[in-house]
């Protein structure tokens, strides 16, 4: 049917134009007008007789030196320097998809942009290259609609959203990447020069009150021979419960001779860790512990009541130094999720990716056990499903592969969302009849590689609140988006839900500030 102009388009004049494709009833955005098929000139029939006549600013370069015109609906669009119609050049089927950008009403004229220099190469395999010459649309999406999986990665680079607002040595404004390629690797980057703008959650707490500590409870285990810490520490490396998420806290409390050791958040556990066998220990029980750092003498003095603390001063809580390094892995992260939303909107979903990669630093890279990256991307359409977000989907392939028996020795590429999960490994951590202290395989997880903890996620858009709270349950470290939502997202727009009150998570927030959205600003409406 979409062969067939399914969207019941009309063939109808107007003055200036001629005859062109109208609207005969209401087409929604993302509509499929039309796949139509092309008309192949060689490249010596085209040179010596097709650039002679009217078709040629009509038509398209095909690979191998071909050029291409459009037969059926494809062949009448007429041409506007603001179109509502974008198409796609698949070369394998010799054919062109023709999509409409936005909602067209009755009797409105379907128009595209045939440009200036019209190049497209294969698109079947999403890498290929083109360009395409023309003005910014109102598309709903900041302009990452309009950009198709056929553009080239310098144009997006260069124009179409990683712009920096620093000032390069001559003045000129340069790209985010080659900003960052400049100078030594570990060069320390200036706050105002970084690609992101990094949002505040909360203020510095004193927390000068016993009261107004905030804590959050934890499984801790006593450990009456002194002479059994050693192995014990060694088991909580090896077993994955040393994670990033207890920096604050000192691992051991001595209390009336008795030492005790913080094993890890419930939250990250909810069920209570199993502990070598041939120890002889009490069972695990759960304390509440304060849930950050003390800045101040009387906030560590009331910390220490509940948890030896560590003390950090205010000069300390400064933002964390970027490197050259850090920043140019960043901006290709992020090229790398607006390439993928552009990918997804070529399929017809909506143009929203999620990408959670490889962790930048091997340190986190090792405690995670995560050194491979996840991409995916909305499919609130194709699979009919409200709440199929990006990032509800990426969060599902990471556990998924958390999951997966096979997940500590794969590194395939990421799974797809119709990926069947296999049973979780089993949670007997250590063999009852073993001779000496056994530490866990690498399949074991015990609450330790919870989802998204440590890791950073990056995504097109600001994600709504239900992808917010999902965030912050799966316990990720960072997240940073490219298009604010300010009528849906849960990371600042409507709420920011890593700074409500009573979470018991944080997670750092982070705004690309390279994005150049222009034109009305439309579709801020939607739930991403």
């Amino acid at each position: 049917p979409q062969h067939l102009n399914g969207a019941g388009c009309r063939i109808g004049c107007s003055e200036g134009t001629g005859r062109g494709v109208v609207a005969s009833r209401p087409i929604d955005a993302y509509t499929v007008v039309e796949i139509s098929p092309v008309l192949l000139f060689s490249s010596e029939e085209y040179e010596a007789h097709g650039k002679y006549t009217v078709l040629d600013p009509y038509t398209f370069r095909w690979r191998d030196g071909q050029m291409a015109l459009a037969l059926g609906l494809g062949s009448l669009f007429n041409h506007s320097q603001s179109p509502n119609v974008s198409y796609i050049i698949n070369t394998k089927t010799e054919s062109i998809r023709y999509t409409t950008m936005r909602r067209i009403e009755t009797g409105e004229e379907l128009c595209i942009f045939y440009g200036h220099k019209l190049w497209f190469d294969v698109m079947d395999d999403g890498a290929g290259s083109g360009d395409v010459e023309e003005e910014e649309v109102d598309d709903g999406w900041g302009g990452l609609a309009r950009l198709n999986a056929n553009e080239r990665r310098s144009e997006i680079e260069d124009d179409s959203w990683a712009k920096s607002d620093a000032q390069s040595i001559d003045g000129r404004k340069e790209t985010f990447e080659s900003l960052f390629k400049r100078g030594g690797p570990d060069e320390v980057v200036p706050e105002e020069q970084l690609p992101l703008t990094r949002v505040k959650l909360t203020d510095d707490e004193e927390e000068e009150e016993l009261s107004a500590v905030h804590t959050e409870c934890a499984w801790v285990v006593d450990i009456p021979d002194a002479r059994h810490i050693t192995t014990m520490l060694k088991w909580l490396k090896a077993s994955g419960l040393d994670t990033p998420s207890l920096p604050h806290l000192k691992r051991i409390r001595e209390v009336d001779a008795i030492c005790t050791l913080i094993l890890t958040y419930t939250s990250l556990s909810p069920s209570c860790p199993a502990l070598p066998a041939d120890l002889p220990l009490p069972a695990p029980y759960i304390l509440p512990v304060p849930s950050s750092a003390a800045i101040t003498s009387t906030s560590l003095s009331l910390k220490n009541t509940f948890w030896p603390t560590m003390f950090t001063s205010r000069r300390k809580l400064a933002p964390e130094a970027w490197t050259r390094r850090r920043a140019l892995w960043a901006c290709e992260r992020m090229l790398k999720v607006v390439k993928e939303a552009q990918k997804a909107g070529s399929r017809g979903e909506l143009p929203v990716a999620a990408y959670v990669p490889a962790p930048y630093d091997e340190e986190t890279r090792e405690a995670s056990r995560m050194r491979r990256e996840f991409v995916e991307y909305d499919r609130r359409r194709s699979a009919c499903h409200p709440s199929r977000h990006a990032v509800m989907n990426v969060i599902r392939a990471v556990a998924d592969y958390r999951t997966s028996s096979s997940s500590s020795s794969s590194e395939a590429p990421s799974l797809s969302l119709e990926t069947e999960p296999t049973p979780s490994p089993s949670m007997d951590l250590l063999s009852a009849d073993s001779s000496s202290t056994t530490l866990p395989s690498p399949q074991t997880r015990n609450g330790s590689h919870y989802l998204l903890t440590s890791l950073t996620l990056f995504t097109s858009h600001e994600p709504c609140v239900m992808c917010s709270m999902a965030l912050l349950h799966s316990r990720v470290r960072e997240v940073f988006y490219a298009r604010r939502m300010p009528q849906t997202g849960g990371c600042g727009g409507i709420a920011c839900v890593p700074a409500l009150e009573g979470v018991n998570h944080r997670f750092g927030v982070n705004v690309w500030k390279g994005v150049v959205i222009k034109g009305k600003q439309a579709g801020e409406g939607l739930d991403a």
